[in-house]
């Protein structure tokens, strides 16, 4: 005989109430860390989209068979255009819409220094999206190819 009072519906209730205490401490605690979250989910997908347009559309030097390879002159030509046809640039890549407009700047770099930039300069206290794309850029004269960095940053 079994001296102890425990029954089958006192376990199922007690494992019950302990799984339920156990999810309610797991959503709690997630909810502890959402003001520490960045919200730039939106302006990191839009460099992201930014960055593929450009690398793999606009820069493209038509070798397929190699990712991310880029044209330098094509690559020089919108560094110019970005510094200097700002706006229009702006609007064909499909970052002014008719209730946000989001701002750009494109950074090229080697793995010493800085090498061209483009675009409005970072303000402080914004939410920043970036994406840092390696790419191989190649010169058409020579045939040269140097592997670079170019960060996407939207805000």
């Amino acid at each position: 005989m079994d001296s102890k009072g425990q029954i089958t519906i006192d376990y199922l209730i007690s494992i019950t109430v302990f799984l339920f205490a156990v999810v309610f401490v797991f959503n709690f605690t997630s909810g502890i860390f959402t003001p520490f979250q960045s919200n730039s989910d939106e302006v990191t997908l839009i460099a992201d989209r930014v960055s593929t347009t450009l690398v793999e559309k606009r820069l493209n030097a038509g070798d397929e068979s190699t990712p991310n390879l880029v044209n330098k002159t094509e690559m020089d030509n919108f560094f110019t255009e970005l510094d200097g046809n700002y706006d229009p640039l702006i609007d064909s890549l499909g970052m002014n819409g008719s209730y946000l407009r989001y701002d750009l700047n494109v950074t090229l770099e080697n793995s010493t220094d800085v090498i061209d930039a483009a675009g409005k300069r970072v303000p402080a206290g914004v939410n920043v999206g970036q994406t840092r794309r390696v790419v191989l850029s190649k010169d058409d004269i020579s045939g040269n190819t140097e592997t670079l960095v170019m960060s996407f940053r939207v805000w």
